[in-house]
């Protein structure tokens, strides 16, 4: 059978495709000037009036008007503060056990960014997550914990490196080295999932709504012939979720042998942070950490599967899932959890906004941007301000 032509860059594309696949993601610790210069919260998290945190702290029950003002919300947030990312909805229905036989809107919103000069499915994504949809009771549930406060987190993250992104794609564009490695193919999306909460009690029917659509799509959708990635699931290097924070003191655990590697990366982070005296938060022992590093092995939690939450239909088609999730074996959830009580006055400011810094930290670094941040945190930069709209 005579050798199917393909041009120079599909050959190496797919021969660098191959090697990826077989080694680690790279991965390019920043320095402490970076994490100093890093883009601070502001009044992003005031539970009144801040930019990003403010609109979702509302009832937001699938196919509810408040689910509907909250979509609006990211999409203006990303059209006027990151007007190069992809935004796109990924739609579906079902019926649920208290919708009277009648199909349930589920929307999931999708935001991602690429290297301009590579296509859709030769780019492996960092994908962040968190559902945005709140419970149908108690009646008034706000779920501000569960999930408004990663969900703002995230969006914080992604403002913080999107013009260091541009900046380091420009110099690549400039240079002419956009096909050295394919570590340089690497994109960043976001998912604000819906419809994770169960309506009455959790089932495998009854939770977990727009996770399964999306999963289920994703993996039958099929990328262009020669493209490094076979399907938009399995583009994704590493699926970060983020889901009960803005507690107090949160204790975060390791659940995949495959990824504890990278909550270690986190655990250095948050060491690093605290001792540039970058975290706000004050622990309630002296010396906790929310990353408790290797005591999760010895409660025996590595291996079980971790807790049911939106990655499980992503984890089941073979996606590497790093959970981040406030659960302790000895007191549970957060105490608000599920309780007319995770409302905004319950929120612990100062840690969501350490939980900001984070984020952009471990995003900052899984990008690469080292030497491609603000040199100052002072440094002018765009804000985005529902006044714009």
């Amino acid at each position: 059978m005579p050798f199917a032509y393909c041009d120079l860059r599909s050959l190496l594309l797919i021969c660098l495709g191959l090697l990826l696949l077989s080694s680690t993601n790279a991965y390019q610790d920043v320095s402490d000037q970076t994490l100093k210069a890093l883009p601070q919260p502001e009044n992003d998290f005031n539970i009144h009036d801040g930019a990003l945190l403010s609109p979702i702290l509302r009832t937001r029950v699938p196919g509810t008007p408040g689910s509907t003002a909250v979509l609006n919300h990211f999409a203006d947030f990303f059209r006027t503060s990151l007007p190069d990312w992809k935004v796109q909805f990924q739609n579906s229905t079902s019926k649920t056990p208290v919708s009277g036989g009648k199909e349930v809107p589920f929307v999931n919103f999708i935001a991602s960014r690429d290297p301009p000069w590579a296509s859709p499915g030769d780019v492996g994504r960092l994908t962040l997550v968190a559902h945005y949809d709140s419970k149908y009771e108690p009646e008034g549930f706000i779920g501000a914990i569960d999930s408004a406060a990663p969900c703002a987190i995230i969006m914080h993250a992604m403002r913080g490196i999107d013009a260091a992104l541009s900046k380091k794609w420009d110099e690549m564009q400039e240079k002419d080295r956009r096909y050295e490695l394919l570590e340089d193919h690497k994109g960043i999306q976001v998912l604000f999932l819906d419809g994770e909460e169960a309506f009455l009690n959790w089932s495998d029917d009854d939770s977990l709504y727009g996770a399964r659509s999306l999963a289920e799509q994703w993996d039958d959708e099929v990328n262009a012939a020669m493209s490094v990635y076979k399907t938009p699931l399995s583009s994704i290097s590493l699926f970060v979720l983020l889901d009960l924070l803005g507690a107090k003191d949160p204790v975060i655990h390791s659940y995949f042998e495959t990824t504890d590697w990278a909550y270690q990366k986190l655990a250095v982070l948050e060491g690093r942070l605290r001792d540039l005296n970058m975290f706000k938060s004050t622990a309630r022992d002296p010396g906790a950490k929310w990353f408790t590093e290797g005591t999760m092995r010895e409660h025996g939690l590595l291996g079980l599967g971790g807790i049911q939450d939106d990655h499980i239909p992503f984890l089941a088609r073979g996606v590497e899932i790093l959970h981040l999730i406030d659960a302790s074996p000895l007191r549970g959830f957060p105490s608000v959890w599920h309780t007319i009580d995770d409302n905004a006055e319950n929120l612990d400011i100062d840690t969501v906004e350490d939980w900001s810094l984070l984020i952009t930290a471990f995003a900052a670094e899984w990008m690469e941007l080292e030497g491609y941040m603000p040199a100052s945190s002072t440094q002018s930069k765009k804000r985005w301000d529902k006044s714009e709209l």
